[in-house]
């Protein structure tokens, strides 16, 4: 019977050259949310808007804190490495003309709720002058409580429509 072994010369240790591999393999993949934050682009008026409520937002929210989106813009923020992204002055979303649209109220702000197969609840703010979206990551699948904490900020700076 033949051994299917090979023999090496001199023996090999593939320990740490996997090990590196692996190590900079996972360097280079990004599990930074903020990596894939969009920033809007929305009228001078709603930036406006946008740029007050970025100075009134909270330092935690939902117990996570406040981090750096990498954007370096005030259209945009989050908590807990991604767990909870603001995007201010996003479009309207195609969803708010649906009858049928869920949505939910916040401690005197109302929002559209749409829900993802693959990822957590997504809000927007509606009867805005400028449009603030909240992304929950999948912790949140069902829990809108994080959006009580954007309240005071919104109803401060970002005047109702209606």
């Amino acid at each position: 019977m033949t051994s299917l072994r090979r023999r090496f010369r001199h023996p090999v240790f593939l320990g740490p050259s996997v090990a590196a591999l692996l190590l900079a393999a996972a360097g280079c993949s990004s599990t930074d949310a903020a990596a894939s934050i969009t920033v809007p682009t929305p009228s001078p008026e709603a930036a406006a808007y946008c740029r007050a409520l970025h100075k009134e937002l909270p330092k935690t929210v939902a117990g996570l804190d406040r981090g750096d989106t990498g954007t370096k813009s005030e259209l945009t923020a989050e908590w807990g490495d991604g767990a909870i992204v603001l995007r201010c002055g996003v479009p309207r979303p195609a969803k708010m003309d649906d009858p049928m649209a869920k949505g939910v109220e916040a401690d005197g702000v109302d929002w559209l709720l749409e829900q993802s197969a693959d990822a957590g609840p997504r809000f927007t703010t509606t009867y805005r002058k400028a449009y603030v979206e909240v992304s929950l990551s999948t912790a949140y699948a069902h829990d809108a409580s994080p959006l009580a904490a954007f309240a005071p900020a919104i109803r401060k700076t970002v005047p109702s429509s209606l």
